[in-house]
């Protein structure tokens, strides 16, 4: 099953149990929002989770573009990327949770062929608070599938203070031979998919809150999940990176997990930029400055003479073509050029302040903060340079 396909058959899933698909997937967020991109599925619907009624309805589904910088030092791994999308579900205080569980493993089973052994899930155990959620636990042993309980792992909130609630975390065997095990202690357990029973509210002082209603806010990882139906041992092997991994390994001679931070950056800032952002020293364009600055880093390690002038333009147009977006290749590349132009004078001008005698050596926080607050280097290029 392609992504596309998958795409397809879970919103085909809700569709016809009453959820109404919703637009306006952009990673900017409203105006009125302090954060710089969507980072979550639930995110733009925050308010309606709160209680102001959607003007499509209490059942609703989604495919929404995320991105999150949190996780940049994590990229290149099998499973994390910089720019992704999340499936989603809501109840906006209309069915149950255990319905949501219920519907959740059948769309498993029956629309992607799941086999029930190669399923683990794990509920909210309790903490201080709250106690544990039985109600989910009774209705996966209802299922038939197997339960693990935990604390702090099966609570689902998006910041410190806003709506949250215990979770359910549905896990998948990737492992060789039978399953094996449990996901706390097996990383061969990979989630797949998150059902959140968002029923509180957490306020400044720390304290829960009940919400006005009790929602159900489901979010699956669109690139992982594709990876765990395809087989595949990472994201980078699927259907959806596979022109960007066989043309980028010959075009540059790098290693695995370059070939993979370089293919997320410049895909992440092919999204970012059909969003409408462009490169500046603050906020968003912030963002995008720093990523096209980290692939350069990585392109250039070994040989400073690669260049972005190189990008084969049917990488760019099979990204702005999934993502639905009208930004022309051309456009693309040139913005990515002028970045490239003035990475090259920042490193001229890093080279020469590191060459000062004070920087010769190992350097101490305090020197970080002032070659970025001063000069504009930040800590990977520096350490880039210092490594050459």
């Amino acid at each position: 099953m392609n992504t596309d396909d998958t795409v397809r058959t879970f919103l085909d899933f809700y569709r016809e149990r009453g959820h109404e698909p919703i637009t306006g997937s952009t990673l900017l967020p409203p105006p009125s929002d302090p954060v710089l991109f969507t980072t979550s599925g639930m995110h733009p619907l925050t308010p309606y989770l709160q209680g102001r009624p959607h003007p499509q309805g209490r059942r609703l589904v989604d495919v929404q573009r995320c991105l999150r910088t949190t996780d940049l030092d994590e990229v290149g791994d099998p499973t994390h990327l910089t720019v992704f999308e999340m499936l989603g579900s809501w109840s906006l205080g209309d069915y149950d949770h255990p319905q949501s569980l219920r519907w959740g493993y059948e769309l498993l089973r029956d629309g992607f062929g799941i086999p029930r052994e190669k399923l683990y899930v794990t509920v909210f155990g309790g903490d201080e608070q709250l106690g544990p959620d039985l109600e989910s636990l009774h209705s996966w042993w209802e299922l038939g599938l197997p339960v693990e309980s935990t604390r702090h792992e099966n609570w689902w909130s998006n910041g410190p203070t806003g709506p949250c609630g215990p979770d359910s975390e549905i896990f998948f065997w990737t492992g060789d031979g039978p399953p094996e095990g449990r996901p706390t202690i097996d990383s061969r357990w990979v989630e797949i998919w998150n059902h959140v029973h968002m029923r509180y509210e957490r306020g400044e002082d720390g304290e829960l809150v009940p919400l006005r209603q009790v929602n159900v806010d489901t979010g699956m990882g669109l690139e992982r999940f594709v990876s765990v139906l395809q087989g595949c041992r990472s994201v980078y092997e699927t259907d959806l990176f596979e022109p960007w991994m066989r043309l980028v390994p010959p075009l540059w001679d790098l290693d695995e997990l370059s070939v993979r931070v370089v293919c997320d950056h410049l895909r992440s800032s092919v999204v970012v930029l059909g969003d409408g952002v462009r490169p500046s020293n603050t906020g968003r364009g912030y963002v995008l400055r720093r990523l096209v600055r980290r692939l350069l880093t990585v392109l250039r390690r070994d040989d400073p003479s690669r260049s972005l002038g190189d990008l084969p333009g049917e990488l760019v147009e099979h990204t702005l073509d999934h993502f639905r977006q009208s930004l022309g290749v051309d456009a693309v590349k040139d913005v990515l050029m002028d970045e490239e132009l003035r990475f090259g004078r920042l490193l001229e001008r890093g080279r020469r302040v590191l060459s000062r005698p004070e920087f010769r050596g190992l350097l101490s926080e305090e020197d970080f903060r002032y070659l970025h607050d001063t000069h504009g280097l930040p800590r990977d290029l520096v350490d880039g340079l210092k490594g050459q």
